[in-house]
């Protein structure tokens, strides 16, 4: 009886290793509060720092030495309502200091680094936490065999240059590192065995960590520009390849290791498209639109192969498929008016549409596999010149040391997904009624050298 349920207990990486591959599926696309307050439509505008991450070839556009760096609060909850009238419901949290805080960016112009040749160059780096998931269930719910709680503090290191060809055009390239070594936390998930056997009640958890590439290249390309060189419209391209993270960790039943077990995590290619328009941009005021569209390449999610100590090999298939997301946003910006002087003031609001890419067959609780519609809004402030931040501090002063303004951002997020009837999964507990909201928060601090 022990063997026949240690070999069930190794069967369950089937299981345990899917969720680490589902729970990608969750995307944080805000990653910048100026982004997430216009519905993460940023990819041709990307005139922040935060562009490390958006479009790396907007980096062009940010003079002299620019730091963002903010925190992201994420929450929700999932209810789940199953054919035999057995509910459960279940909470989301997103990765908010993996490590903290959950996005920081970096960028300088070498040519405000006294390098004047090399003026057409901006460098960057970026820490962010794209794929970062929290999952969490009753122990005793009605599907227990598929997810207990989940946690991915997928963190992406991102190295960055830009190069200005002229006023029109502009390219950027980034590596992407993705990593859960072990000082920034390890992959997890739980789940508990049920039914007849020595481990039935048992706490069957799986460990891992791991470290993979991928790249990001990006194109910005700007036709038209006003009388002070600003930008009226622009094209943003950007293609992020496939990465493959290897994942090694251990299976422990009751907290004691059991077994060695390998699998890779496959992060898809992502596709994105964008154009920007400014019908109002002078001194005193800015306001622009855009629409941006990208395809996230699941695909590649096909199948996860679970190798095991022992030498075995347990197929998963997963079948997921590429599926678009349409963001549209707006900013109508005030620069230092009247009523608020040494300040530019920002308001910004955005949809966000997101389709499902995880059939019945494999769908897993771990995730919210659910087609959403996203509402945003967000503000920012800037402080220039002889401006106070929060009234105390000086935000331009004349040492090289100190900032030439001061800024913050926000913005608040809610993802309203549809409801989904989950029908013939290869696991039928799965299978049942499912509802879902997140809510999501962000702010950050600017500041520019």
């Amino acid at each position: 009886m022990w063997n026949h349920s240690y070999l069930f207990a190794l069967g369950l990486i089937c299981l345990l290793c899917p969720s680490l591959g589902h729970a990608q599926a969750l995307r944080i696309q805000p990653q910048s509060a100026t982004a997430a307050g216009q519905g993460n439509a940023f990819v041709a505008q990307a005139d922040d720092a935060s562009a490390i991450h958006y479009n790396p070839a907007g980096l062009s556009q940010v003079n002299g030495v620019q730091v963002v760096t903010g925190t992201t609060l994420l929450g929700g909850s999932i209810k789940f309502n199953s054919p035999t009238g057995i509910d459960s419901r279940g909470d989301f949290g997103g990765s908010i200091a993996s490590p903290p805080p959950s996005y920081s960016y970096v960028s300088a112009n070498l040519g405000s680094l006294g390098l004047d040749r090399l003026s057409n160059v901006t460098i960057g780096l970026g820490l962010n936490s794209p794929y970062g998931l929290n999952t969490r269930y009753p122990i005793d719910g009605p599907f227990n065999t598929a997810v207990t709680s989940a946690a991915l503090p997928l963190i992406d290191i991102k190295p960055t240059v830009a190069y200005k060809f002229n006023d029109q055009l502009a390219i950027g390239v980034s590596a992407d590192i993705y990593t859960f070594a072990s000082f920034l936390g390890q992959g997890q998930i739980e789940q508990k065995q049920v039914g007849a056997g020595a481990l039935a009640g048992a706490s069957i958890e799986l460990n891992g960590n791991g470290t993979g590439a991928g790249a990001t290249f990006s194109l910005l390309y700007t036709p038209l520009r006003n009388g002070d060189g600003k930008p009226l419209a622009s094209i943003g391209l950007v293609y992020r390849t496939q990465a493959v993270v290897p994942l090694s960790g251990s299976l422990l039943i009751n907290g004691s290791k059991v077994a060695d077990a390998s699998a890779n995590l496959v992060l898809p290619q992502i596709y994105t498209g964008g154009i920007a328009i400014w019908p109002v941009r002078t001194s005193e005021r800015e306001w622009k639109l855009e629409l941006d569209v990208e395809y996230v390449g699941w695909t590649s999610m096909r199948d996860i192969d679970v190798h095991l100590s022992s030498g075995g090999v347990i197929p998963k298939p997963q079948q997921w498929k590429t599926v678009p997301v349409v963001a549209i946003g707006t900013e109508h910006k005030w620069l230092n008016p009247e009523w608020l002087p040494h300040w530019d003031v920002a308001v910004r609001s955005g949809y966000t549409r997101t389709e499902n890419p995880v059939p019945d067959l494999t769908f897993d609780p771990g995730i919210i596999s659910l087609a959403s519609n996203t509402l945003s809004i967000g503000a920012g402030f800037l402080c220039t010149g002889q401006g106070r931040f929060l009234g105390v501090v000086p935000c331009g002063g004349a040492s090289a040391l100190w900032t030439k303004a001061i800024g913050m951002d926000v913005a608040f997020q809610e993802w309203f997904y549809e409801s989904r009837t989950v029908t013939g999964n290869l696991n039928p507990t799965v299978n049942g009624t499912y509802h879902a909201y997140v809510h999501l928060g962000t702010f950050s601090f600017k500041f520019i050298f």
